[in-house]
């Protein structure tokens, strides 16, 4: 049905007024709030969740009021959303405690659901071509939080808040009546129901939602308008307190970015349809980037030791050269609105209302999480431009996200062709794709067949082996420095309790097993190659943060505490590293492989205490690195190393996996088709022995150090403590052709007995004060933990291969093959993210045993404990006769389904 352009017009221009209005009664707190905040003594926590209530509201109902745009018509439900903002707006008057003007805030917010009316309404009326010129032009009505900033200041002087409330509720009811008066049904709406059918059900509209796509588009409208609307309430306030303007200054000021990312918002509409909403986010991101950077610079003052002497000189941005900055960036997210809300009616268009619904939703919470986060940020830091931060690197990750999704897509369509493109331009001339040609995607993959392996196989498998096994060893260093940095903490000025540096060497742990249950599942969903470069490189935040963190003894317990928890990404990568190089390799040789992996992996641990000890004694990296820390003997030593040391090898690593490494296309899996493995009762088994095999070594690798400091004070550890880490694996990775052998489940049971024996001589070095059977007694827990990790890992293939063929005896020996394979390399994933709880758990045992009866000898005695039952298990399910192994390990049964080796 196509409707004149004199109907368009007045539905768009009446959408675009009325949108205009309810942002200005959306943002009204951000002029009122500042006389409430006044009036009720409230803090700046208080102050924060107060300007932002409104936006949860009106970010909530987006979903709501979407759906229902689409079966009751946007002439309706606009009409009816402005009258009951007005109500709410008006009763706001007679709020008198901070309760009640968080109730009276939530009705505000109802103004905050206009948008997605108006998307879904406007765009019904408009042919694809010029829908994003509409939707920019509907978009300008963003320009309300500039007419709330510019005009409330005056009106506030004038009246007072209240008379602001009572004006603002006045305009946004009437021009509710008024739109229902004026406005028409869309054509849609009007042909639905004159042929008498019915508008389509939830589970229709709501269906779109399960695409990923939807969720990146909702993460790019989380900066450009949750971000718009965050700085649009937290301007006036930021302004006030670090220039020292007045608020009339303020509001003026915040108005002209608010202006700028309102006005251009069809400017911005106007460019995605000629130019495409992709390139128009490119633009967005890229530039906002630049001047997000600017934004967050702190004032700060430098001196150089120049040849004359010190040469001082300090950088600051000033108020205008800060507002026209911020006009800059304004300008950047009014096209970024318009150009994601582009993509919606392109790609959903019979679910604009529910997709674009929750896209406004997921922006309209940026608006109400943002402005807490940025008062949460500066009580932390202290540091004003925080909150920019925190936007860069927002809008960091999703450029990093929307540019790599492009690629995967021109890859999906094109990537024979891109395969055979040289590596750099300038090597075109000399390029024979013929010869030099190396796809990241294989295609055909089959190590089985002892010819592919032979000829290709083999040589593929090996790179991506030795690429992985450096990005592993730095991966564990990260994950582990805190077991040497907390230890120096104390002797550098920070004043934390033992109970709270065990809590930082315990944290990694925790926040890293929880990271492998995700990074289990990652390598089928995004392939290895992508997966290993991301998490690689994800490793530099927290080696960095541990850098400057470090040099300042003011900084707060907090930020150790997030530092610790990031540093639990390098925890993460194991999961997905083993499960990764698991599908290169035959059943033969796959409990080598992944021993080597794990093994000189695990290696990171050992060089880390090794190292770190070495480098914080020198100063490294020069003026580059910062000034050491002076020692209460008078000694100085660069803490800070302990971090900055691992950025170079990062970057390399990351780099070798980005060019060296290849995804398999068979390895590929949603998490629906891994996720079978929670129902398989032997997941949980492996699970509860590798907490005993893993979970120790990486427990008493972040425990030994600060344990062995408490237990002998008068023994210089840090010497030593490398070598537990080093033997544990050491003995992992030597030990993987022993488990093929004889079998997995019987040295994971001598594993067990060692361990028992291991534990009863650290008792007893404790209880006789004798440090030689102290560091005896741990050093052979490493080597059976190296043992029994490399053995656990050894027995789930084995395992999953009987139990295959006994749940799908009708299947073909092939698909009982790929589905063993593909279950087993997602419980290998799965237990080494439990089993790395036992690097949370073992610390924290130490320090809560201390508390309680001022020695660690009760956590001891509970180890020794659990190890028995871990015994127990083994020998019960695994190796008796009978058990699940018995037979298979001492060649009396090889079933087809079983890998080669087990005899």
């Amino acid at each position: 049905m196509t409707s004149s352009r004199h109907d368009q017009q007045r539905a768009l221009w009446l959408s675009t007024i009325a949108f205009t209005l309810c942002f200005a009664v959306w943002t009204i707190f951000s002029i009122i709030g500042l006389s409430i905040k006044d009036d009720l003594g409230l803090s700046e926590f208080e102050y924060g969740v107060l300007i932002a209530t409104p936006v949860l509201t009106g970010s909530i109902v987006r979903l709501i009021l979407g759906v229902w745009t689409e079966r009751y018509g946007g002439r309706l439900v606009f009409s009816a959303q402005m009258i009951l903002t007005g109500l709410a707006t008006f009763a706001m008057t007679f709020a008198d405690s901070y309760f009640t003007f968080l109730l009276a805030a939530l009705g505000v917010g109802l103004a905050g659901g206009s948008f997605i009316i108006g998307v879904a309404y406007v765009t019904k009326w408009y042919p694809q071509a010029r829908q994003g010129t509409a939707l920019g032009v509907f978009g300008m009505g963003n320009v309300g939080a500039a007419v709330t900033t510019f005009l409330a200041p005056f009106a506030l002087v004038a009246w007072g808040w209240q008379g602001v409330a009572e004006i603002w509720a006045a305009v946004i009811a009437g021009m509710g009546v008024l739109f229902y008066l004026l406005a028409k049904d869309d054509p849609d709406f009007t042909a639905r129901r004159a042929q008498g059918v019915a508008a389509p059900s939830l589970a229709e509209q709501f269906a779109p939602l399960k695409k990923l796509q939807v969720w990146r588009f909702s993460l790019y409208y989380f900066f450009v308008f949750g971000g718009f609307v965050a700085l649009a309430l937290w301007l006036p306030y930021y302004l006030v307190q670090v220039y020292g303007v007045d608020v009339r200054t303020a509001g003026l000021a915040a108005a002209i970015f608010s202006l700028s990312a309102s006005i251009f918002r069809a400017y911005g509409g106007v460019l995605s349809d000629r130019f495409g909403a992709r390139s128009v986010m490119y633009w967005t991101l890229g530039f906002s980037l630049l001047f997000l950077f600017m934004l967050s610079y702190p004032p700060t003052d430098y001196v150089i030791r120049g040849r004359h002497g010190p040469i001082a000189f300090s950088t600051e941005m000033q108020l205008w050269p800060f507002v026209a900055t911020l006009f800059g960036l304004g300008f950047f997210m009014s096209l970024g609105k318009a150009a994601v809300f582009r993509h919606i009616p392109i790609y959903y268009p019979n679910h604009v209302g529910s997709v674009g619904g929750l896209v406004g939703m997921i922006g309209g919470l940026g608006g109400f999480i943002l402005p807490i986060v940025f008062g949460a940020l500066l009580d932390v830091t202290g540091i004003w431009t925080s909150a920019f931060v925190l936007l860069l690197l927002i809008v960091a990750v999703s450029l990093g996200w929307m540019h790599f999704s492009i690629r995967a897509m021109e890859r999906q369509a094109h990537g024979a062709a891109l395969d055979r493109l040289p590596n750099f331009p300038e090597l075109a001339e000399v390029h024979d794709p013929d010869r030099t040609v190396m796809p990241h995607v294989i295609d055909d993959w089959r190590p089985e067949d002892p010819q592919f392996w032979a000829e290709k196989g083999k040589r593929i498998a090996r790179r991506n082996l030795w690429i992985s096994v450096p990005a592993l060893l730095f991966a564990f260093a990260v994950w582990m420095v805190w077991s040497v940095v907390v230890a120096q903490l104390p002797s550098i000025g920070f004043d934390f309790t033992q109970d709270q540096l065990f809590w930082l060497a315990a944290l990694p742990a925790l926040s890293g097993a929880t990271l492998r249950i995700f990074y289990s599942f990652m390598v089928p969903i995004f392939g290895g190659r992508l997966w290993t470069t991301l998490s690689t490189a994800s490793l530099l935040i927290p080696a960095l943060g541990i850098g400057y963190a470090v040099q300042d003894p003011s900084t707060p317990y907090l930020i150790f505490v997030v530092l610790a928890l990031l540093c639990g990404f390098g925890g993460g990568n194991f999961a997905s590293s083993m499960a990764n190089i698991s599908f290169f390799f035959p059943r033969a040789e796959k409990g080598h492989a992944m021993g080597l992996n794990a093994g000189l992996g695990n290696l990171g641990v050992s060089l880390m205490q090794f190292l770190v000890p070495l480098v914080i004694t020198a100063g490294v990296f020069g003026v580059f690195g910062g000034a050491p820390q002076e020692m209460p003997d008078g000694g100085r030593i660069w803490m800070q190393n302990a971090g900055f040391i691992w950025v170079p090898f990062i970057l390399a690593s990351t780099a070798a996996a980005w060019i060296g490494m290849n995804d398999l296309a068979d390895a590929r899996a949603s998490f629906r088709e891994q996720a079978v493995i929670f129902t398989r009762t032997q997941n949980w088994v492996m699970c509860l022995l590798y907490v005993g095999t893993f979970g120790s070594f990486i427990g008493y690798s972040a425990g030994f150090p600060l344990l062995s400091g408490l237990a002998f004070p008068d023994v210089n550890a840090l010497q030593f403590v490398f070598l537990g880490p080093l033997i544990g694996a050491l003995s992992r990775a030597g030990s993987g052709r022993l488990a093929d052998r004889i079998g997995g489940g019987r040295v994971t049971f001598w594993v067990f007995v060692g361990m028992i024996v291991s534990v009863l001589v650290v008792i007893w070095g404790l209880q006789y004060a004798s440090f030689a059977l102290f560091f005896a007694g741990f050093m052979a827990l490493f080597f059976f933990t190296g043992i029994g990790n490399s053995s656990t890992f050894q027995m789930i293939p084995v395992i999953m291969r009987k139990e295959i063929a006994r749940l799908y005896p009708e299947r073909s020996v092939d698909e009982q093959r790929r589905q063993s394979e593909r279950e087993a390399a997602a419980i290998v994933a799965f237990t080494s993210a439990i089993g790395g709880y036992g690097g949370f758990f073992i610390p924290k045992a130490y320090g809560t045993s201390i508390d309680l009866t001022g020695a660690p000898l009760a956590a001891l005695w509970a180890f020794l404990a659990f190890y028995v039952l871990c015994l127990a298990v083994t020998w019960t399910v695994y190796t008796r006769r009978g058990g699940l192994l018995h037979d298979i390990e001492r060649g009396r049964a090889m079933p087809g389904a079983l890998p080669a080796g087990i005899n």
